[in-house]
């Protein structure tokens, strides 16, 4: 138990230290106005991967743990031991931590050209279907309650389509007045 809670503050303490890592290996072949773009990055990794754990923990306490005790409607005693419990509930809160870097990793693809917002729109479908996976495996055989968990990653996926038509439109104006200024 102790080894994977040290693990997942491990995972949420270094996140940053790996992304500036990771600018470092790539900001020689940036512009100066691309790496402070990029730097931003950084900060936002961290909030989201922390705020996904945060979420997910709200949904395991408000639905997922009740909904696994009303189960049980008295017929059973139910005992818990903190290295299951810890098991559980890591089980459950990664996978929106990793989930919820769904926007930064939509705008960085999209800043280096890999992404655009219309080819999000256009598989769009296929990535609620893949959500809608991860909600049921990280959820109990239900029927409302992978519904109700793959709401907010719909939603991270909306906010991840409109973060990278903004950057896509940002730049596509850099490349219009680039080509302006040549002409």
């Amino acid at each position: 138990m102790w080894f994977t809670i040290a693990g997942i503050m491990a995972i949420a303490a270094t996140l940053p230290i790996l992304a500036f890592q990771l600018w470092m290996f790539i900001k020689p072949g940036l512009t100066s106005r691309e790496r402070r773009a990029s730097l931003a990055y950084i900060p936002a990794i961290f909030l989201l991967f922390v705020g996904g754990l945060v979420v997910g923990y709200i949904m395991f306490i408000n639905l997922i743990l009740p909904f696994l005790l009303s189960l049980n409607d008295g017929t059973f005693v139910e005992m818990f031991t903190a290295e299951k419990y810890f098991k559980f509930v890591f089980r459950i809160t990664l996978p929106f931590a990793i989930i919820f870097e769904i926007p930064i990793i939509a705008m960085f693809l999209t800043s280096i050209g890999l992404l655009t917002p219309a080819f999000m729109r256009k598989i769009r479908k296929y990535a609620y279907f893949v959500l809608i996976i991860v909600a049921t495996m990280v959820t109990p055989p239900d029927f409302i309650l992978p519904i109700i968990v793959s709401i907010p990653f719909f939603l991270l996926y909306e906010i991840s389509i409109y973060l990278s038509a903004t950057v896509y439109r940002k730049k596509e104006k850099k490349h219009q007045e680039f080509m302006e200024a040549e002409a």
